[in-house]
């Protein structure tokens, strides 16, 4: 296929929420767009997602920030545990929409994903098509063919062979020193969202829509490891069995299969750029942060707007050169902040020594009693971020700033 004078072209590699989110947006913009998606089918995947204020604004620059903010299963109270039930500190869902101009989401992510992949026109998204190179030019190579775009949005994951094959000399991800697990099980009960932190261990519970529940956790553990027999709720058990309610009887209603297990990493040195020619980097492609501020998929959705909002709809080789530059200028500096930050948080989530754990406690309890929205403060600059333009609902102003 080659490229078209009639209407630009646009390709996204890789159909996860970054790379929906920037096809939107192109086509919003006046690109066609074209989504590879190497896996057969935009599986759901047991897993829920944080959405933040900034990627509910970058949502509705999309046209479903409300849509989205009618997924939210609960606004309340919530905080941070001990792993014998004590609480450390609590904020609620009111002071953070208070903090940041609008509300924190937990969603299924498969839900955000149909609602993305819903409104782009038949035939753009294209399952099962393996992309084997992206060359600075433009051209995309699949195992069907070859495909000459005027654009292409590299949004294939943190193990990114687009990234690779830009930036060869660029180390990728390291192993961020410990290992995540997630699923999705349903509620007999409500439960009041909270994390609960112990020696190098992690667990969170999110009350999502439907009578169902999110579980996340985190353990400081060598990479590479499964469970015995391949299900990991035996080793969840393990870890957290002796956990205060209601985890153990969480861990107990996950159906066998269902717990996903994967080595947390992180690109601990920052690209050089976040483009080269005419293909530009986006989400964990390009910046990928451990999950401890909840900004993976929220940096994702920034990305695309952004990348959406400087890309006019031109094939020049002198304009796309252009708004990817200026994508990088905007995007390069921000989101490693947010990465060191993530991975800050996530530090103090590995430690294990009994005095280094009891100090921690004891600081979240004094800034607890201090004021238990100093807690929120790990999103400043962050979750208060605003798209480049409107228009979007979460505080109502319609005023564009960037971050």
């Amino acid at each position: 296929m080659s490229r078209t004078s009639q209407q630009p072209h646009a390709v996204v590699v890789g159909a996860g929420i970054g790379g929906l989110g920037a096809a939107v947006a192109l086509r919003r913009r006046g690109w066609r767009v074209t989504v590879l998606e190497r896996a057969a089918a935009l599986e759901p995947v047991g897993a829920g997602i944080g959405i933040a204020p900034n990627a509910l604004r970058a949502l509705d620059v999309l046209g479903v920030g409300d849509a989205v903010r009618a997924m939210a299963a609960f606004q309340g109270e919530g905080g941070l545990r001990r792993p014998d039930g004590r609480w450390l500190s609590r904020t609620s869902g009111e002071a953070a929409a208070e903090r940041f101009g609008g509300p924190v989401v937990i969603a299924h992510r498969a839900e955000l994903v149909a609602v993305l992949a819903g409104l782009l026109p038949e035939g753009a998204l294209r399952t099962g098509t393996r992309v084997v190179s992206a060359s600075p030019e433009g051209r995309v190579t699949t195992g069907d063919g070859t495909i000459d775009a005027d654009l292409v949005v590299a949004a294939d994951g943190i193990n990114s062979a687009v990234r690779g094959a830009l930036f060869p000399a660029h180390p990728g991800p390291v192993y961020s020193g410990f290992t995540s697990w997630r699923t999705v099980v349903p509620a007999p009960a409500a439960y009041l969202p909270h994390e609960t932190w112990g020696r190098g261990r992690l667990w969170g519970t999110v009350p999502l829509t439907g009578g169902r529940v999110y579980c996340y956790a985190t353990a400081v553990t060598p990479p590479g490891g499964r469970a015995p027999a391949g299900d990991e709720r035996t080793e969840l058990r393990r870890l957290f069995g002796d956990w205060h309610d209601p985890v153990p009887g969480l861990i107990d209603s996950a159906a066998p299969g269902t717990v996903l297990r994967n080595d947390v990493h992180h690109l601990a040195r920052p690209l050089p750029a976040f483009h080269r020619g005419r293909v530009a980097l986006l989400g964990d492609a390009a910046h990928a942060m451990t999950p401890n501020l909840g900004q993976g998929g929220c940096q994702a959705l920034e990305d695309a707007v952004v990348l959406a909002h400087l890309a006019a709809p031109d094939a020049a080789e002198h304009a796309v050169a252009r708004a990817l530059a200026a994508y990088t200028v905007q995007r390069l500096p921000r989101t490693t902040r947010v990465v060191r930050r993530s991975w800050s948080v996530g530090r103090l989530t590995t430690w294990s020594s009994r005095p280094a754990v009891a100090l921690r406690d004891a600081l979240f309890a004094g800034v607890n009693r201090v004021g238990p929205r100093l807690a929120l403060r790990s999103l400043d600059g962050i979750a208060d971020w605003r798209p480049p333009a409107g228009p979007y609902a979460a505080d109502g102003t319609g005023q564009a700033r960037q971050a």
